[in-house]
């Protein structure tokens, strides 16, 4: 179902579940489809006694991605024209996160619309570990 112009209004939210007890394997294959094998996502030694953390933590990429999917999921595939995001905080193994979307404006131009929306993902706790922007085209 496509988003319409004239079913939104500013403030409206949609929020998903993106991610669900987010585990070690899921990081790592992260790391193969992405080709980054940063030893902090993948080398539990490493990520704690080289670097300090308490265990290896995830790409923000995959947050990104992750929230990202919550986007397409309510604008549709192929809507998205921009995308932005600011990783806040660290994603851990064992994190649950929930994205949300924002509208922020809604505009018409040249006979396409589009809505501005404002992006946040936090995890269990109500941290924020993703805080973003989008725009999509959207039907009238």
């Amino acid at each position: 179902m496509a988003l319409h112009a004239s079913q939104l209004n500013i403030g409206d939210t949609h929020s998903e579940v993106v991610a669900s007890n987010l585990t070690r394997t899921q990081i790592v294959q992260y790391a193969g489809a992405s080709g980054d094998y940063m030893p902090l996502h993948t080398d539990e030694v490493y990520a704690r006694e080289v670097a300090g953390y308490p265990t290896v933590f995830a790409h923000g990429m995959l947050s990104m991605g992750a929230t990202g999917m919550m986007l397409t999921n309510w604008v549709g595939d192929g809507r998205l024209t921009e995308y932005s995001a600011r990783f806040t905080r660290q994603v851990w193994p064992g994190d649950d996160l929930t994205a949300t979307a924002t509208v922020t404006a809604i505009d018409s131009i040249e006979g396409q619309h589009f809505v501005q929306l404002d992006v946040v993902t936090v995890n269990q706790h109500g941290q924020e570990v993703i805080n973003g922007k989008a725009t999509a085209r959207i039907d009238p």
